[in-house]
């Protein structure tokens, strides 16, 4: 499991600068549509190697509950997974994301291309604002918002108060928030080299109706559901 880790690692940081400086080079000639499209190519290519390397595969569940219009998703944050995975999972979607990553040579010139929101968590208030300003700008375009609401990777099994700007967002611009829990951090944990085999379950929670809605509110049932089906899940894969 080790070597088979330290080979996926090297596989994964080589593709990934390999990828983003011919996305850089070519994106700018697309339309945003194909642009997401070479997002999630890259994406199945990275799953594709981790499953073959390393045995660690996935499976979604609720794919239904995916509103057919443009929505806030709030995802659980406990491994680098997830950020792969979210480009082959529902709609395409921008990320909110620390400013620092756009800075990047390469990788976050593309991060720019597909559209990303880039805040400075250190702002506070402003920090939110900027969210909530441009993540509607990008709802009105027709582009969903992926946001981890707990701002930071949290070990398996834990978690943190969720940041209001995603459950704002949804409030002022009447969409829907979805919330999206799975064990990702169980088997690529947020720290460590070692990924284990097995199958990630990806569970999407039905939509929350959140227009006009106290964020705070939003805020505690989308947290309550994903950290509920989290400890499910985990009950069910000891048993």
């Amino acid at each position: 499991m080790w070597l088979r880790s330290v080979v996926f690692t090297a596989f994964m940081f080589a593709w990934t600068l390999l990828f983003a400086i011919l996305f850089v080079c070519v994106s700018w000639l697309l339309p945003l549509p194909r642009r997401f499209g070479l997002a999630a190519w890259y994406a199945g290519v990275m799953l594709g190697a981790l499953r073959a390397i390393c045995g660690l595969e996935h499976r979604v569940i609720g794919a239904e509950n995916l509103p057919a219009e443009p929505h806030v998703a709030l995802w659980k944050h406990s491994s680098a997974w997830e950020t792969f995975a979210q480009f082959l999972i529902g709609p395409p979607k921008v990320i909110v994301l620390k400013r620092e990553l756009m800075y990047i040579p390469f990788f976050g010139w593309g991060l720019w291309q597909i559209r990303s929101i880039a805040v400075d968590r250190g702002a506070g208030a402003s920090a939110v604002s900027q969210v909530v300003s441009q993540g509607t700008a990008r709802l009105r375009e027709g582009l969903s918002t992926l946001i981890f609401p707990e701002g930071t990777r949290v070990a398996a099994g834990e978690t943190r108060r969720y940041g209001v700007s995603g459950a704002l967002l949804a409030s002022r611009a009447g969409c829907a928030v979805v919330p999206v829990a799975h064990d990702a951090g169980y088997f690529w944990p947020r720290r460590g080299l070692l990924k284990k085999p097995g199958v990630i379950t990806v569970v999407i929670g039905p939509p929350i109706a959140a227009a006009g809605r106290d964020p705070r509110e939003i805020n505690d049932e989308a947290q309550a559901w994903i950290e509920s089906t989290i400890a499910q899940l985990r009950a069910e894969a000891t048993r």
